[in-house]
């Protein structure tokens, strides 16, 4: 595989996106409830909703797309990686490129139970800002709401 590329999604990336979104879920998340969605519901639902509303990314190795990150108004609403993928500086490349376009930082929602990207986020500075109980989303999985603040260049002065 060669080394991946981060770029802006385009509409034709999203069958492949779908495809990264289904994939990862049901390889890295087999707590959660059965999927009631098609492939092409999915794929739909990018297209569709995904696509148009937020920003994109994508991290395509070999012509593949291998992952996807994508921000809705400072809300990083989904990062997923293909299984085989993993632990390769995919994740912290596409996460780079959403919080270079989001100066003011970025929040998440992560599944109390997902316990890889709860490390993940903590490593780059996210912290937890609020538990829920699972009523919140569609999963009905306890999660954690966490938050990195913006990076701010601070210089000391004092005598």
């Amino acid at each position: 595989m060669t080394r991946p590329a981060v770029r802006r999604a385009v509409p034709a990336d999203a069958a492949a996106i779908a495809h990264v979104h289904i994939a990862s879920r049901e390889a890295t998340m087999p707590y959660l409830p059965p999927r009631k969605r098609t492939d092409a519901q999915v794929e739909a639902w990018v297209g569709d909703v995904v696509l148009p509303r937020s920003a994109v990314w994508v991290a395509e190795a070999s012509g593949e797309v291998v992952g996807y990150a994508a921000v809705h108004d400072g809300v990083l609403d989904a990062l997923y990686l293909l299984a085989g993928v993993r632990r390769r500086g995919i994740g912290t490349a596409l996460l780079r490129a959403a919080l270079a376009a989001n100066p003011g930082g970025l929040s998440l929602f992560v599944f109390q139970k997902n316990t890889d990207a709860r490390a993940f986020y903590a490593h780059h500075g996210f912290t937890v800002t609020a538990a829920g109980d699972g009523s919140g989303n569609m999963e009905g999985e306890p999660d954690l709401a966490m938050r990195r603040e913006p990076v701010t260049n601070s210089t000391c002065t004092g005598g």
